[in-house]
């Protein structure tokens, strides 16, 4: 059979994009070779509707085995009594433990979208606010921090079935405990979305809420470092419930070569070394934050404990938009993302912000000098946007050959 020429060199121009420009967005990560070659394994040709020692069709006895091992592994990892590996994504997780607890239009609270939380988290444009009766909780004014007063007021007063925390695009570490302690002031499950930073719970720099939470479902792919996929850790008493959910309520037949990818990115996550990594993405991000600072940027909250910062470009131009600064960055070779703040005037499409993360970066070996230099390279292309379209071409063009020159010293997938 005829090679596909055309498809692979595509792909090789997308290994090359990732090779020599900054990756920045919050909620990507590199892969490892053995999380890629197990994504690529013959697993990929099995079928194997159900559970281990559950399925529809025969001969899996050998993908039971797989499923098997990644769910003792997310179990041992993060402290779980029940793993659920077979979610293709963290908004199909995020929707199956809903559906495992709550009935259609109970109340839950939610955190709001444009102050960190996520879609899946009551929006109304997703399935979640559709559904359900979201009650949206956010920052306070004063530190851009969860107000867990207001949480708790909101609580009281609605009485919700559940609680969802967790967030997209929020940079501090969020405490479980006094989530938990507000869900059980009004009989109320706790569900802890943990996507993003589910490799810094892992790595031990994050709280894990897995043992304050009835329910925490997360993704594998950012900062934990694996697959493009989803997994729920639940309590003993949920785990019928939520495996329902998960199929036949969902999906249809498990990704086997993805949930073997989910067991490499669990083994890989239990190493010693990916605690290092862990504290050098916060290590990173802290650096990135005080140095954009210096540059004269404005940071949401003040800084970062996690992966991720938060920036308010008016504080650099009052005029600057996210969707104007992502563009720019784009043709210097600085990929991230454009995002609403807290109190955006703007819409979600413009915005006034950026959302900045370090788990790429980080993979690659990047550490905190390397930062610094980022945040040069960022401000020298963000003070060329809104002014002669031909000089902001030139320093696009210089910015873009000194990102390339400082990727090859930190290259992912030479």
């Amino acid at each position: 059979m005829e090679a596909d020429r055309e498809l692979f060199s595509i792909i090789d121009a997308e290994q090359e994009r990732q090779n020599t420009t900054l990756q920045l967005i919050a909620s990507e990560n590199f892969a490892s070779r053995a999380v890629m070659a197990a994504t690529g394994s013959v697993l990929t040709n099995k079928y194997s509707e159900g559970y281990p020692g559950k399925r529809y069709y025969g001969g899996n006895r050998v993908v039971d085995q797989v499923e098997d091992l990644a769910r003792r592994r997310a179990c041992e990892l993060f402290g779980a009594e029940h793993a659920n590996v077979q979610p293709h994504s963290g908004a199909m997780a995020n929707l199956a433990a809903y559906l495992a607890v709550l009935q259609p239009g109970d109340t839950v609270l939610g955190m709001r979208l444009d102050q960190g939380g996520h879609l899946t988290h009551g929006s109304p444009v997703n399935v979640s606010g559709r559904l359900y009766n979201f009650v949206s909780y956010g920052v306070s004014e004063s530190d851009e921090r969860i107000d867990f007063g207001a949480l708790a007021e909101l609580a009281e007063r609605h009485r919700p079935k559940l609680i969802v925390a967790g967030a997209t695009a929020y940079p501090r570490v969020i405490e479980p405990e006094p989530l938990r302690r507000i869900a059980d002031s009004v009989g109320a499950l706790l569900m802890f979305d943990a996507a993003h930073i589910a490799g810094l719970v892992a790595g031990g720099v994050h709280p894990n809420p897995v043992p304050y939470s009835d329910i925490v479902t997360l993704t594998t792919h950012k900062t934990l470092r694996g697959p493009r996929g989803g997994c729920i850790l639940c309590r003993a008493g949920l785990a019928a419930a939520i495996d329902k959910t998960v199929f036949p309520g969902l999906q249809g037949g498990p990704l086997d070569h993805v949930i073997a990818a989910k067991a490499v990115a669990f083994f890989e996550a239990s190493q010693p070394e990916f605690a290092e990594y862990a504290r050098q993405v916060v290590r990173n991000s802290q650096a990135l934050a005080e140095a954009l600072a210096a540059e004269g940027f404005r940071l949401v909250s003040g800084g970062t404990d996690n992966h991720l910062l938060l920036v308010d470009l008016r504080s650099f131009n009052p005029d600057l938009t996210g969707k104007a600064a992502q563009e720019a960055l784009d043709q210097a070779g600085i990929t991230l993302n454009k995002n609403q703040i807290p109190g955006d005037p703007r819409s979600p499409f413009v915005t006034s912000g950026l959302r900045i993360g370090t788990p790429a970066v980080t993979t690659a070996g990047m550490k905190e000098p390397e930062m610094v230099v980022v945040a040069q390279l960022v401000r020298r292309v963000l003070a060329a946007v809104g002014g002669d379209p031909q000089e902001l071409d030139e320093e696009c063009k210089a910015v873009r050959e000194e990102v390339a020159t400082l990727c090859s010293k930190f290259t992912p997938y030479p």
